[in-house]
């Protein structure tokens, strides 16, 4: 990530917190960061120098003022007047990291070869919350080729426990 989207994701998530406003931002940014993906010619639009910059901006009054936080609203527009509105889901990933180090929360995706029970999940979050040291939200991801057995990444760390893993090591093995 370059330094400029950064530096947009750490103002807005600074009046966030100033505001006691993190997960309400969360959401919004969330709801943001789908409708973008589901409509990449809107980002587009937003972008176009052919469009007039008062059309653009009324654009984003339109779809977002009174249902979006200001601020958020007031980003989108900072975004738009500096040309930089294909950076905004690279801003988004950037706030959500941050509210997540914030509220001591990580990521992780946890991949299986079959589909996990609740008792299955608890046990898994639970483990994963001890060896954090934070509060966990997880991914749950089928991946057959797996064969059984999980692999969890969390914190840019893999935690590969897989039988497919486990193969590779014994053929590694057996061809040294």
């Amino acid at each position: 990530m370059i330094q400029t989207e950064r530096e947009y994701a750490e103002a807005l998530f600074t009046l966030a917190v100033e505001e006691n406003s993190c997960e309400e931002y969360l959401d919004s940014l969330g709801t943001i960061k789908n409708l973008f993906e589901e409509n990449p010619d809107y980002i587009e639009f937003l972008n176009s120098p052919a469009i007039t910059l008062s059309e653009r901006l009324a654009s984003i009054d339109e779809a977002f003022d009174g249902r979006m936080p200001q601020y958020v609203v007031s980003f989108l527009k900072v975004l738009c007047e500096n040309g930089k509105m294909r950076t905004t889901p690279s801003c988004i990933d950037e706030f959500e990291r941050l509210a997540r180090a914030f509220s001591n929360r990580a990521i992780a995706t946890v991949y299986s070869a079959v589909e996990l029970n609740d008792e299955q999940k608890g046990a898994v979050c639970k483990k994963l919350e001890i060896l954090t040291n934070k509060r966990i939200d997880p991914i749950y991801i089928i991946d057959e080729s797996l064969i059984g057995g999980m692999k969890i990444e969390v914190d840019g760390k893999t935690f590969d426990g897989s039988i497919k893993h486990r193969l590779g090591e014994i053929k590694d093995v057996m061809n040294s």
